[in-house]
């Protein structure tokens, strides 16, 4: 499966112009099967959502995800601001495929210390969407701090994960490192995606990844507004589970802690 990373600047609050960011770099981007965003990327990280989360039945920017898939006969992903039917605000991961099915995952791990879950309603479940004959696990941003959430349970039930972000320059060093240990733990791929720029509260560095089941980077975006293609292949990583079948022996039940 080829994979593009599309990591762009975002405009605060504006769907229109951030989405003629992401086309400038598609112009730019070889075909690829699957094209990958940020969080939020048609907002920015908008904790406070009134009047800039769009409606779940009347969104610009998924409109626009829709009529990409279609037309570049691929899939795409990425988190939006998103008031749900029945008013509650949802980080709402979408992942869009040429048939013009949207499956999403709300994000479950709101980010408390920047006041995200104040207004916004977390996610109850994990979702894994079947795309090309691959199992992806879909996360965001500071779900990326929690492993208990991508492995328990499931580890092994699916063969990458995907992770779209708002991360702060301040703490690249904590995403470069658990994007990796995501991988390795659940010898998988790990794709990773990141702002760069500015909003009113943070910089970002950006840092898009695609990470092999044994850590090792694969393609990236270092820095700027840039976008990277790359194949990752599924018979590899189901060569390595069989060669070393460390999942054989994860944990599959939660012990109890003895003091």
């Amino acid at each position: 499966m080829k994979i593009t990373l599309l990591q762009t600047d975002i405009a605060w609050a504006n769907p229109e112009e951030n989405i003629a960011h992401a086309e400038a770099l598609l112009e730019k981007a070889q075909a690829s099967d699957l094209l990958v965003m940020p969080e939020m990327w048609a907002t920015g990280f908008a904790v406070a959502p009134k009047g800039i989360a769009e409606e779940e039945g009347n969104s610009m920017a998924l409109r626009w995800m829709t009529q990409t898939t279609r037309t570049r006969n691929c899939a795409i992903c990425g988190s939006l601001a998103i008031k749900d039917l029945d008013g509650s605000y949802r980080n709402r991961h979408y992942f869009v495929t040429p048939e013009g099915i949207a499956h999403y995952y709300d994000k479950h791990h709101l980010f408390r210390h920047g006041h995200e879950d104040r207004e916004f309603t977390a996610g109850k479940e994990a979702v894994i969407v079947q795309w090309m004959g691959w199992r992806i696990l879909l996360q965001t941003c500071y779900d990326l701090r929690f492993p208990v959430f991508s492995r328990y349970g499931r580890a092994g039930c699916f063969d990458a994960i995907i992770y779209v972000a708002n991360w702060p320059e301040k703490r690249q060093l904590a995403w470069d490192t658990l994007l990796r240990a995501r991988a390795i733990e659940n010898q998988c791929y790990v794709v990773g995606v990141n702002r760069v720029g500015k909003d009113p509260a943070c910089n970002y560095a950006g840092g898009s990844v695609v990470v092999d089941p044994i850590g090792h980077t694969m393609a990236e975006c270092p820095e700027g507004e840039q976008s990277a293609t790359l194949d990752i292949d599924i018979e590899r990583l189901r060569e390595m589970r069989r060669h070393f079948r460390v999942l054989d022996d994860r944990d599959t039940e939660l012990l109890q802690c003895r003091s």
